[in-house]
This record gives C-alpha cells, structure tokens and sequence, in this order.
C-alpha cells in the first residue's frame, strides 16, 4: 500500500474568526490562543512524518502565507463544510485521512492505526463524544463525493449522518472515541486535563529527586 496521504483541515488563525462559539463566552483572544496553540503543536506532532504527506487545507483559501513554509497547501474553495471536505479528499488519490484542527489528544499513534485500518476497510472514523466525528479516512478518495451529502454538521447527528450516506457493503472501522473543544464546557475540560496532566508530572519528578537524594 502506498504512503497516505494526511489532510489537516483548518482554518487560518485569525483573531476573531476562529472557534467563535467558543469566543463568544471566553473571549476573541483566548478562543485565538487556544487555537493557535493547537494547530501549532498538530502540524508539529503530524506535519513531518515520512510515513504519511501531511497537508494543509486552509479556510480562507488566502489564509496561510504565514504558517510554516515547509507544508504543503491545498484552498478549501466554497460550499458547505462538507463540500469543502469532499473537494479536500478527492484531490488526493488516496488513501487519504481528514483531521480537524482542535482535537487535543490527537497524536501520531491515531494516525498511524487509521492508515493501518485503511489496508483491509473502506472507511475508518474517530468518533466524537459530541455525536461528530475528528478523523474521517478513506481507501479510496472519490468516495468523498457522496458521503458528505445532507449531514448535519455541529450536532449529535454528524457521524450518523455521514455513515448513512456509505454503501451498506463498505468495510467500516471505528477508533477511539475523542472530545473537540466548541464549546465552554470542552474548553474547562480540556484546561483541567492539562493542568493536572502538568501537576502529575511535577510530582513524578519530585519523587525522583527525592529518591536520588536518599541515596547519598
């Protein structure tokens, strides 16, 4: 099989134009900083893996001239997210993995069991616990065509809508479930995991100091 190709569906962090639901409770500024911050450590998590080609899809199609020079870039164009979506896949002959842009455990290892999936099944997702989806793979890529019509996207009805649209013979494999951050509620989740996982680490390394400082 050969190498895969990774699309990480963006958009250009603009302040004020990105994670707006999110900023309208948090604030502009700290919705652009947490995205920000998450598209920087995605494309250094994905962006330079030999096992894949990573991709950058960007919305607006003219808002990437400053990110990093060394990815690739593709337009998203017009339409619908799931228009934008199908256009992105099918420019690419699979097989051929989407990924959004503010899944904060998204790493490596998701990427590598989706290609993997992708040898024996048609589809692989990554479900969300909201009812959507953060990773959307395909072993062929103008499958995309159709499998984006009539979803209702941002809602509890998302995954489900897009299977519906597979044929009932595709071979379909589901990883782990994840959160996206869209909402307060993500967003005060996602700042309680990180400063425990922070605080977890501090006392790991407390310990260790103080079991070599027992030895002398």
């Amino acid at each position: 099989m050969k190498r895969g190709q990774l699309i990480l569906f963006v958009k250009a962090p603009r302040l004020g134009a990105v994670k707006t639901r999110l900023g309208a409770a948090i604030g502009a500024l700290a919705a652009w900083r947490f995205y920000n911050g998450m598209l920087t450590g995605l494309w250094r998590r994905l962006g330079h893996d030999g096992r894949w080609q990573t991709v950058l899809a960007v919305s607006p199609d003219r808002g990437a001239t400053r990110w990093p020079m060394n990815l690739h870039r593709q337009p998203q164009g017009g339409g619908d997210l799931g228009r934008r979506m199908a256009r992105a896949m099918r420019a690419h002959k699979g097989p051929v993995i989407l990924v959004g842009g503010d899944i904060p455990d998204l790493d490596k290892r998701h990427i590598v069991q989706a290609m993997q999936a992708l040898k024996r099944a048609d589809v692989v997702f990554g479900p969300a616990r909201d009812g959507g989806f953060w990773l959307v793979g395909l072993r062929r890529s103008q499958w995309a065509g159709r499998l984006f019509r009539q979803v209702r996207w941002s809602g509890p009805h998302a995954l489900a809508d897009t299977m519906a649209n597979l044929s009932t013979a595709a071979r379909v494999v589901m990883l782990e479930t994840l959160s996206d951050v869209d909402t307060p509620a993500d967003y005060q989740a996602y700042q309680n995991a990180a400063a425990f996982s922070i605080n977890s680490r501090v006392v790991r390394s407390t310990k260790i100091e103080n079991a070599g400082a027992d030895q002398y």
